[in-house]
């Protein structure tokens, strides 16, 4: 297993809003976090990339304790991609994603080798950002500065990549355009990708398995037809939902709030 998690605990200064969450990330699999608003998805990603402290618990990385290694070596095996990105001032796009090589440059030393060179004419390709390379980052429009930022986090050459709510500021077109990238990325490359999703239908199509989260508790962990069940999705997301087919595959549709009351006649539309 790429990622362990060991009943990790955590949250802000002395509250928990993860308590005990445990499961694993098999290496090249895809794994979405989702829940209502405050079940504590962002803050579980934000545990497990280092950006806040764990309070109880263990996360192994490729076997390893996490919070026995160094944060270059963490960001050799690990990369992340946050909701809210800051644009340096004045960065064009390969500028950007010559910062992906960071956590192998010595402290003492900034020199780009040619392997370097190679992963960052790869992430931007990969990330059809090849011919954006000399613009301005706040030239870009969203789609764009969301490749530019992945093709970034591609640079790193990272085992597993988190996503934190990567669709939230794109249109639909753009959505379904960056997870089809990040879809080849995780079968021809064997990326694997840890994701928060507030789109059940997007999570659905695209993850291996899903990870619902309540209360910042883990509820329910599976492939999806077996955790988006009727009773799960009322007591996760608070809806009746009806479970479809379509042409790619289970999908929700959110039919009302689950403590509405059903109409006892049909309105009528004379």
């Amino acid at each position: 297993m790429l990622l362990d998690l060991q009943k990790i605990s955590g949250g802000y200064d002395q509250t928990s809003i993860v308590k005990d969450v445990a499961f694993t990330l098999q290496e090249g699999e895809w794994l979405s976090l989702l829940g209502a608003n405050g079940s504590g998805k962002s803050t579980l990603l934000k545990l497990i990339s280092r950006m806040l402290p764990l309070q109880a618990g263990t996360i192994l990385l490729d076997g390893k304790a996490i919070q026995q290694q160094s944060t270059q070596a963490v960001a050799q095996q690990m990369a992340v991609l946050p909701q809210h990105q800051t644009l340096p001032a004045g960065l064009t796009v390969h500028q950007l994603v010559c910062l992906g090589r960071t956590p192998y440059q010595s402290w003492w030393q900034w020199s780009l080798t040619p392997t370097d060179h190679e992963h960052i004419k790869r992430a931007l390709a990969q990330t059809g950002m090849l011919s954006f390379r000399n613009r301005p980052l706040e030239n870009l429009s969203g789609g764009e500065r969301q490749r530019a930022f992945l093709a970034l986090a591609l640079a790193q050459n990272p085992k597993v990549l988190l996503l934190d709510e990567p669709t939230t500021f794109l249109d639909l077109h753009h959505q379904l355009e960056l997870l089809e990238l990040l879809k080849s990325l995780n079968q021809d490359r064997g990326l694997t990708i840890l994701t928060v999703l507030h789109d059940v239908n997007l999570a659905v199509r695209y993850s291996a398995r899903l990870a619902l989260l309540k209360q910042g508790q883990l509820f329910d962990l599976g492939v999806p037809q077996q955790v988006l069940t009727p009773h799960n999705l009322a007591q996760v997301f608070g809806i009746t939902a009806a479970l479809m087919d379509s042409p790619v595959g289970l999908q929700i549709c959110a039919i009302r709030a689950a403590d509405t009351p059903v109409p006892s006649t049909v309105p009528s539309h004379d």
